[in-house]
């Protein structure tokens, strides 16, 4: 698709919707190639995938199951497991079990690999006669040098390699690709990935995820601009540093990890240090030659694709992926219409590396990747009093909000290894996101969050939202058209070796970065007319809002990873030195002729961080930490408002044996000067402004459980089952006044909006290497949505929900799996959120039924 040019303030134009139907042609194709194509020996795996190989259910193939595990019996999570050598095969879950489905019968060599473990083989006789074989294996650590391949996803990601995990001195969480392919999740909602994590809190808004909210350890989740994210180790939001609300967000169904960190270990991943960090593992080049198709259908004539084909040959790999969704939407406008969405989403990767052998390796890769979304969607809520009667309903004046959206991005890696344990990885990098949010602004004169604020001293304006006549002009919609660049270039450092008689692993990272935001908006004027709305008066351009944003960053960290013995220390420090810069222009002048004012301010901080983590015994390891959080203030804020900046500490521990696993955090953050932002997302006058509040108190405690009753037993069924948890409680310290809607008059003791004091999570499933079928749920308590104490007042707080989702998956024999979801399996209705702009609700019963093939 062409790419627009992003550094031009040009209005995008509003474009109707475009019908996405479902086309039974494809699912036809898609079955056709599935049983012409020949079932390969195993099936292919990406790094970090965790999956079950398929071959061809002819007869002399039988079903492979087994566990791996370390000296002391604790489960080795990502190990793969190989039949007779061939690409792809299996990776052991967090329990260390794997399965393979159609071995051929007859000798076989079993090849178990695992970094810092070695390798293991074993020569067995498989007998038809049996149609599951189980076949069980121990590892014994050792020290192994790394690949190149390995070093270099340690350089681009959080977590890395699951089997590091315990070497990580914070908490640290790692969803592969087949645990988000297991979720009920038809629209491919980051949300629901995330709800299965302790320590995470998101907060819905139109149901699918698509502009998400998310916070870490209570650090606000508003437009997830508080927390620092990510795509493939690159900075993924549209300004990150002069606006960073994500009005853009990876789409999350085509990546094949999600991975999170908090606590000090996430101190190298700024700008943002206090809650932590959030990054998106796109699909990585294969390393076979093979594709992949996913084709699903469901609820309000949803229809959603998945493509991915690519390979490696010689020195050279490719990989090319799509991903297609629209859907109708589940609301309801009394005139009828769309309330969905539709998205289309292409990434292509090219790259070379060193001949195998090669003393000094090299690897260069290239990434591109293109967005396109049409959703209609509005800021506008409903009141309480039409939420109970008609929960799904939209008002008839939000007909015509539709967010129109672009994004394209390019990055260019290049690693270098040489003998002498040093490495380089540089990463250039640009993102481009226009957007024109053309959405109600205001109805009599009244914006619309003052109106679902308080109804009953607006009855005229209210009944005109619900479709009654007005005149000329009363209602007036805005194009919140805005364009955004995103562009920089990073290089990391590291150097491993010994110091006496320690290991260290030191990285030294440095990074050059520009961003801005360039708003030029302008509104409509349309008048009510027999519920239907008439425009009646064209903007200019500019009009509303005519203003560039811009920052210039600096950053830099030193990191070192020292093992001694079992204990393991990270000291690090970052660097942040940020120039803002930010120009007004008057309504009246869309060239830009002559700059109405020009305000620049600049922040630096040095940001420090510790952690530790302790190997008691080969199941038990304890971690720690203490570090400084640190998030710089916009664009144009007034000269008295400062970063936000906190103090952090946490202890935890991990667990790992016997088919469990346990991991459990407690965490505290002392803040100095919380930030607020005046977005029209949170309910205020959308002018952006930034301002500081008090001094804030956070603690909480989190907690992972996963186990299987039936793990060691003799037999191929498996009994999963998963708890998460997290308690928080967040408070004002002192007493000020705010414009910032969710805070208004605070008094010490407040209690933070939006920040649930109990959440879970919950699952418990049933499955054979042939099939599986899984309930979960999540839920919290309510929360407030305005700053306060004691008992939630009406209309101030969401409401205490529990949901409950179901998902099964059938493997064909090689011919690919069917597969089915339902969220909200019992149809809850419930009040998720009061803004932007009124009573929001949770996603009801949705179905979705799919097929998926890989070859």
């Amino acid at each position: 698709p062409p790419v627009p040019d992003m550094d031009r303030p040009s209005p995008l134009p509003v474009r109707p919707p475009i019908a996405v139907p479902v086309c039974p042609r494809l699912l036809l194709i898609a079955f056709l190639l599935a049983g012409s194509s020949p079932a390969p020996a195993l099936g292919q795996n990406g790094p970090g995938v965790e999956s079950v190989a398929e071959l061809s259910g002819a007869s002399g193939r039988v079903t492979l199951v087994g566990t791996v595990v370390d000296a002391v019996g604790a489960g080795v999570q990502g190990a793969t497991v190989q039949v007779d050598g061939r690409d792809g095969g299996a990776l052991t879950d967090r329990l260390g079990q794997y399965s393979l489905v159609g071995v051929p019968a007859g000798s076989i060599t079993l090849r178990v690999t695992r970094l810092g473990y070695g390798t293991r083989e074993r020569t067995l006789d498989v007998d038809t006669a049996s149609s599951v074989v189980r076949a069980d294996f121990v590892l014994e650590p050792e020290a192994v040098e790394l690949e190149p391949l390995h070093v270099l996803a340690e350089r681009t990601r959080l977590v890395g390699d699951p089997a590091r995990l315990g070497l990580v001195t914070g908490a640290a969480h790692l969803l592969t690709a087949r645990e988000l392919e297991r979720q009920p999740n038809a629209f491919g909602d980051v949300h629901a990935a995330l709800r299965t994590l302790p320590g995470v809190y998101v907060q819905d808004e139109e149901g699918y995820g698509l502009r998400p909210n998310i916070g870490l350890r209570g650090s606000g989740v508003e437009r997830s601009s508080r927390i620092t994210l990510m795509e493939d180790g690159v900075l993924i939001a549209p300004a990150p540093y002069a606006a960073p609300a994500a009005y853009y967000f990876p789409t999350a169904a085509r990546m094949e990890a999600v991975e999170v960190r908090k606590g000090s270990s996430q101190v190298k991943y700024g700008p943002r240090t206090i809650g932590g960090a959030v990054n998106l593992v796109s699909s990585a080049i294969p390393e076979g030659t093979g594709w992949t198709a996913d084709l699903a259908g469901g609820s309000d004539n949803t229809f959603r694709a998945r493509g991915r084909v690519g390979g490696t040959a010689g020195q050279f790999g490719w990989l090319l992926e799509t991903f297609q969704i629209g859907t109708d939407g589940f609301k309801r406008l009394p005139g009828g219409g769309d309330t969905g969405f539709r998205l289309q989403d292409y990434m292509g990767k090219l790259r070379w590396r060193s001949p195998e052998g090669a003393r000094v390796h090299q690897a260069i890769e290239l990434k591109a990747g293109y967005t396109d979304q049409l959703s209609d969607e509005t800021y506008l809520g409903l009141t309480d009093e039409d939420f109970a009667t008609q929960p799904l309903a939209r008002y008839a004046a939000s007909a015509n909000d539709l967010m129109d959206a672009e994004h394209n991005q390019l990055q260019l890696r290049h690693f270098l290894q040489l003998p002498s344990g040093l490495d380089l990885t540089t990463t250039a990098y640009r993102n481009g996101f226009r957007r024109n949010w053309y959405k109600l602004q205001s109805v009599l004169g009244s914006g619309i969050s003052g109106i679902m604020d308080d109804p009953a001293s607006n009855p005229t304006a209210l009944a005109v939202l619900r479709g009654a006549d007005s005149a000329d002009g009363d209602v007036r919609l805005r194009a919140n058209n805005r364009a955004y660049v995103s562009l920089g270039v990073e290089t990391i450092l590291g150097v491993r070796g010994e110091l006496f008689g320690t290991r260290h692993e030191l990285e030294i990272g440095v990074r050059l970065h520009r961003d801005d935001e360039d708003r030029f908006q302008w509104e409509d004027g349309y008048r009510m007319d027999a519920g239907r709305l008439v425009l009646t008066a064209t903007g200019t351009p500019g009009s509303q809002s005519n203003r560039l944003a811009e920052a210039r960053a600096l950053s830099a960290f030193v990191q070192d990873r020292v093992v001694i013995g079992p204990l393991t220390l990270t000291p690090g420090v970052r660097f942040e030195s940020v120039d803002f810069t930010r120009t007004d222009w008057a309504g009246d002048d869309p060239d830009r002729l002559s700059p109405e004012r020009v305000r620049e301010n600049g922040v630096t901080a040095w940001i420090p961080g510790v952690g530790a983590a302790y190997q008691a015994t080969g199941a038990l390891s304890v971690f720690g930490g203490v570090h400084r959080g640190f998030a710089p203030p916009g664009a144009g804020v007034d000269p008295a408002t400062r970063p936000e900046e906190s103090v952090n500490l946490e202890a935890g521990l991990r667990y790992r044996d016997q088919g469990l696993a346990l991991s459990a955090a407690a965490f505290y953050s002392d803040y100095d000067n919380i930030l607020g932002q005046a977005s029209l997302a949170s309910g205020g006058d959308g002018s952006g402004a930034q301002f500081n509040g008090g001094a804030v108190s956070m603690g909480g405690v989190e907690a992972a459980v996963d186990m299987d009753p039936l793990w060691g037993r003799a037999t191929s069924l498996r009994l999963p089952l998963r708890f998460t948890y997290t308690w928080t409680s967040g408070r004002f310290d002192s007493a000020f006044e705010s414009d910032f809607e969710p805070w208004g008059s605070v008094q010490p003791g407040d209690e933070l909006p939006y920040l649930p004091t109990h959440q879970f999570s919950a699952s418990a499933g049933l499955e054979t290497p042939r099939w599986r079928i899984e309930a979960s749920a999540f839920g919290n308590t309510a929360t407030r949505t305005v700053a306060g104490q004691g008992p939630i007042p009406d209309g101030e707080g969401t409401d205490a929900f529990a949901v409950v989702n179901l998902s099964g998956e059938l493997h064909l024999s090689g011919r690919g799996s069917l597969y089915l979801g339902i969220q909200n399996l019992l149809d809850q209705r419930y009040i998720t959120a009061r803004r932007p702009a009124g009573v929001r609700p949770g996603l009801p019963r949705t179905v979705m039924v799919g097929y998926r093939v890989s070859r």
